[in-house]
């Protein structure tokens, strides 16, 4: 076996789990309103143990609705109701010798009214989070008192449930960690001051818990080793914390970081190297003989298997490589490492949850929607349905196609599959997406699906296949505007920086476009000591980026001396630079540089719709081809056709 501590048996307490891949806490927004399971957040769960998770914890499970809401369909454990739905979750999950915790949780002050029915939000003391933007009310002596019996009563309803045991969140700025951390907590009674008094609720906590669900019944608690803000704690204090913790009798301790307003410390952007925390919890295991869970920006089984060798935990933390693949665990322990799906780092999924909806993953169509994806029609027959492009939405229309029993056949016109990926792994800081498509690649090659590359498709060659259906993914083409300029020997597209097929030249540059691929052709030039100004018109760039991913993009380039110019318009181009015009006041100045790279996005590609169209087949678009979009939508569009076709 080729990772073997990663898949050799641990414990928590006396509970055995089968290997150390452990799938920590998201959010995924799958249960019903009232916090029943269903079969949505069931059968997501159960694609996980499938998968070969040792144990999972679930999403934050609110304990009482009146305040600790913090999302519209998120599970809940504080009345009797819940038990039969938990119990179901249980047994779907113990059917593939996995383990599973229910992680009970309160927002505290990181919520917003507008979750709670226009109620004020609540905290141990009146400290506003900085992202939430709202007050919260200062919390009773007596209202602390009821949220400790509704977190016990929580873990009651668990274990009634066959929940294999519990975890207390008390990381990420959530109420518990509001109350342990000196930033947060102001309080003068039981629950706050002192450094002990600090820790009372999670003690009663603990207490009532032993006292209800028995000596063996495990407890996690998930804590922020570091804060990652002024006056909050640091990872001597949760040292004393973590000790003082395992003297009231938990069973394992879940190491995490950050608080919302250091979130990106929290769910790393894609420039967060993995294991780059692993200090936090390396110090935490030394001072605690209870086994250590830790989160460390993990996606590669080879890293995780370094950092169990080298001392820094007992059980691995794999939360969004689970969701950009369930099998995560089952391919690493079946020597399949190249084919996982590789989790980019784009944050998208936490993205979804922050708007209210489902989890979703830009490179996993199916994370979320796990019932509707359930059932395969397998009614191919073996019949030829061609796809013409292979990036992400042709790969992943091909193989969904194979896996209904068609036999798809792909035509690239370049002389590698990869498509736009090709392009979109070069800019710096981009191995996760690189990896991401590699691990897509070698799931076709190893699917035994033709592939033409170096094959320009067109009506004589596609008929040739005798196809019953054709999948357009041909992607786009760079949009180039028509303003003065524009064809100057000293203006070249993002694309053919990327691809290499035309150089910038010496000198400043002027990237016109703050998408996403703006800012990333930027930030490379930036790495190799340019002078670089972004300009975008619209209001701010990055639009449809998660926050962090903007706040890290930002702090990174601005220190390497990137200037971001918003709300302009560009007019003209010349050999010395650009003329812009403020869209507000319509001023007009002058940007200088020597170059000048266009990255305005691109038009769908779809040119040999109407010739396919002749063959008197469906012919299907999908991604850019169908419409410019992310990876997201692209990968989601293929699938969701490759699903429907000829059912």
């Amino acid at each position: 076996m080729a990772f073997e501590k990663l898949f050799e048996e641990g414990k928590i307490g006396k509970l055995a789990i089968k290997n150390r891949v452990v799938m920590p806490a998201m959010g995924v927004g799958l249960a019903e309103p009232d916090g029943h399971t269903n079969e949505h957040i069931i059968r997501y769960y159960e694609e996980r143990a499938k998968g070969g998770v040792g144990l999972i914890i679930t999403e934050v499970t609110r304990v009482e609705p009146m305040y600790g809401t913090a999302c519209p369909c998120q599970l809940g454990a504080y009345k009797l109701s819940h038990i039969t739905g938990l119990e179901r979750l249980a047994d779907r999950v113990h059917r593939y010798g996995s383990k599973i915790f229910l992680q009970l949780h309160h927002p505290g002050r990181e919520n917003h009214s507008i979750q709670i029915e226009g109620r004020q939000i609540v905290a141990p003391s009146e400290v506003m989070c900085k992202v939430c933007q709202e007050m919260p009310r200062a919390l009773s002596t007596e209202e602390v008192e009821d949220l400790v019996k509704a977190f016990i009563r929580g873990a009651v309803i668990a274990k009634t449930a066959g929940i294999d045991g519990v975890e207390l969140h008390g990381a990420h700025g959530y109420l518990l960690n509001e109350f342990m951390s000196p930033y947060t907590n102001k309080r003068e009674d039981k629950y706050g001051g002192s450094f002990d008094k600090r820790l009372t609720i999670m003690e009663e906590i603990i207490a009532g818990i032993r006292q209800q669900c028995g000596p063996d019944y495990p407890i996690s608690v998930r804590i922020s080793a570091d804060e990652f803000v002024e006056g909050g704690l640091k990872l001597e204090d949760t040292i004393e914390i973590a000790k003082r913790l395992e003297k009231c009798g938990i069973n394992v301790i879940n190491v995490s970081s950050g608080i919302y307003e250091s979130s990106t410390t929290i769910v790393e952007p894609a420039s967060f190297a993995q294991g780059w925390k692993k200090h936090l919890a390396t110090a935490i295991r030394k001072e605690v003989s209870i086994p250590v869970i830790a989160v460390n920006n993990i996606k590669e089984p080879s890293v995780a298997e370094a950092l169990l060798e080298e001392g820094v935990c007992d059980f691995i933390g794999i939360a969004r490589g689970n969701l950009a693949d369930p099998a995560w665990a089952k391919k690493a322990e079946c020597g399949k490492e190249a084919e996982i799906n590789r989790c980019i780092g784009c944050l998208n999924c936490f993205g979804a949850i922050g708007a209210n909806g489902h989890i979703k993953c830009t490179v996993n169509p199916r994370c979320g929607r796990e019932v509707e994806f359930g059932t395969v029609n397998k009614n191919g027959e073996g019949r030829t349905v061609a796809v013409i492009g292979a990036g992400p939405a042709g790969m992943e229309a091909a193989l969904t196609l194979r896996d209904r029993g068609f036999k798809p056949v792909i035509f690239e016109k370049e002389n590698v599959l990869g498509g736009q990926l090709n392009l979109a792994d070069k800019p710096v800081l981009k191995d996760k997406l690189g990896a991401y498509k590699n691990g897509l690649i070698a799931r076709v090659e190893n699917s035994g699906i033709e592939v033409k590359l170096g094959t320009k498709a067109d009506k004589e060659n596609v008929k040739a296949i005798n196809p019953v259906g054709v999948f357009l993914t041909t992607g786009g083409n760079p949009i180039v505007p028509k303003i003065p300029g524009v064809e100057g020997s000293n203006v070249i597209t993002a694309e053919q920086f990327l691809s290499g097929a035309k150089k910038v030249g010496e000198g400043s540059v002027v990237v016109i476009g703050g998408g996403n691929t703006g800012m990333e052709v930027a930030e490379t030039l930036c790495y190799e000591g340019r002078e670089v100004t972004v300009v975008e018109m619209m209001d701010q760039i990055g639009r449809g980026l998660y926050p962090s991913v903007l706040v890290d993009y930002i702090t990174r380039v601005t220190q390497k001396g990137e200037k971001i110019l918003t709300g302009q318009k560009v007019l003209s181009i010349d050999e010395k630079g650009v003329t812009v015009e403020n869209t507000k006041d319509q001023s007009k100045s002058r940007i200088d540089a020597d170059n000048v790279i266009l990255a305005l996005g691109v038009s769908s590609e779809n040119s040999l719709k109407d010739a396919m169209k002749e063959l008197g087949v469906p012919v299907l678009l999908a991604g850019d081809a169908s419409h410019p979009g992310r990876i997201m939508e692209a990968t989601m569009d293929a699938v969701n056709l490759a699903y429907g076709f000829l059912e």
